[in-house]
């Protein structure tokens, strides 16, 4: 990465996100402050014009701690060259660990936890603005936004650092997700991605009752909103009149992002995850008889402490019978201060993590390369998001931007605009891509 020579002008900020999703709206919630203050900032900018550096990171796992230390190290070396006037770090692996890095890298301005937006502003001189509450600049193409409903998580699972970086479960009141959504609507926001780290825990702090079916009817009817994406249900306690809502309004996706993290009974008990095998079975199959043709997206773990060949076995089996539209597979990560990483040896190998999780992909490969085989000839309502190369790429209801399937409309036919819908018959498949000419 080439750096800008040190200047005297007027600070810029450039803000880079590492991460989630959720990292990603916590970015955006800071640009907004930023420029509401007057302050010239930009996402993620490549004209290497900035002199100020803001880092929001990730500490999930050690892949994304790696990225994110580098990433710090990058821009501590620049700063140290000159390059740039200062660099400050936010986020999650700040959170959880900028007593430690601090000592090791000492040129950092300033270090923030996930929750210290306004001690951040004050570095600038610059006020929290109340009244920007609800205000996003989004940094994803402007026809979809990821939209956070909640912070932090009251879960206990076992291999889950995030109740240490981002605290209790808070929920936003629907009053000011309304308004907020009403405010992405009026920019051009067609789809919203509803995100937090538990969204079927929505409401219960607030409202003393599981409340995201009526968190879904309000944003159903604000105009201009057509469609409405689920991410991160949790299993355990699932609140099943979400699927109704599902099936009375249109704008609501028939899609639904449900973690299960594994299969047995005797690693859902070791994780803690609050459920077993056979109420997880019939809760799929709740779902699914409820919405017919939706589309269930899950993620496992492979690897975590206790887990024997005989429980990976169950698992493969699991999947290969359930025929999941969409999955992912990670391998398990050992951190401190969790309860396995605290209470359990990390006793299988690396290796053996990832032949297992290799395992599980190849398998989804061709399920999903099935799932796709059927689609060919049908009709669907596309989004589109970009042009790349020769082709239109968009999604249908029952993908997520960047983790799911995408199609392909030759642009030599077509000339499209990036957000627009279109009504596309789908020519050809392959396992993780389907390809479309327009109607």
């Amino acid at each position: 990465m080439i750096l800008k020579t040190k200047t005297l002008k007027k600070n810029k900020v450039n803000v880079i996100t590492l991460g989630c999703s959720k990292n990603l709206v916590d970015s955006e919630v800071l640009i907004t402050q930023l420029k509401g203050n007057g302050i010239s900032v930009s996402h993620e900018s490549e004209s290497n014009d900035s002199n100020i550096v803001i880092i929001n990171t990730c500490g999930f796992i050690d892949n994304a701690k790696q990225e994110s230390i580098d990433m710090i190290l990058q821009y501590a070396e620049a700063k140290k060259n000159g390059l740039i006037d200062k660099v400050f770090v936010t986020g999650c692996l700040s959170e959880r660990y900028k007593d430690d890095l601090s000592k090791e890298i000492t040129n950092i301005d300033a270090w923030f936890g996930t929750r210290e937006l306004p001690a951040m502003l004050k570095k600038f001189k610059a006020d929290y603005k109340h009244e920007l509450v609800g205000e996003r600049l989004i940094t994803t193409p402007s026809h979809y936004a990821y939209f956070k409903i909640a912070e932090g998580c009251d879960r206990p699972c076992s291999f889950c650092a995030i109740p240490l970086m981002r605290g209790k479960h808070v929920s936003k009141s629907i009053d000011d997700l309304v308004l907020e959504a009403k405010g992405l609507a009026a920019k051009g926001t067609k789809e919203l991605i509803l995100i937090a780290q538990d969204l079927t825990y929505y409401g219960l702090d607030i409202y003393k009752k599981r409340n995201l079916s009526d968190l879904l009817r309000h944003l159903s009817d604000i105009n201009g909103i057509e469609w409405i994406r689920l991410q991160y249900a949790y299993p355990s306690g699932f609140p099943i009149d979400i699927l109704d809502v599902m099936n009375e309004r249109s704008n609501i996706c028939k899609y639904l992002d449900m973690p299960l993290q594994h299969i047995t009974d005797n690693m859902l008990q070791v994780m803690r995850r609050g459920i077993n095998k056979q109420k997880t079975i019939d809760l799929v199959s709740q779902i699914r008889n409820k919405v017919p043709n939706i589309a269930l997206r899950t993620t496992l773990i492979t690897g975590h402490p206790g887990e024997t060949e005989a429980d990976f076995e169950e698992m493969y089996s699991f999947v290969e019978q359930t025929k999941f539209e969409r999955l992912g597979c990670f391998t398990y990560s050992h951190e401190e201060k969790t309860h396995a990483g605290d209470t359990m040896k990390d006793t299988i190998s690396d290796k053996t993590k990832k032949k297992r999780a290799e395992e599980i992909m190849a398998l989804q490969e061709k399920i999903s390369d099935s799932i796709n085989e059927t689609k060919v000839g049908k009709d669907f309502k596309v989004l589109i998001d970009r042009k790349e190369g020769d082709y239109f790429i968009g999604r249908t209801e029952f993908d997520s931007p960047e983790v799911d399937n995408e199609v392909l409309i030759p642009a030599s036919d077509n000339y499209l605009r990036l957000g627009d819908f279109v009504e596309a018959t789908i020519t050809e498949s392959t396992a993780f891509d389907l390809y479309g000419k327009v109607k």
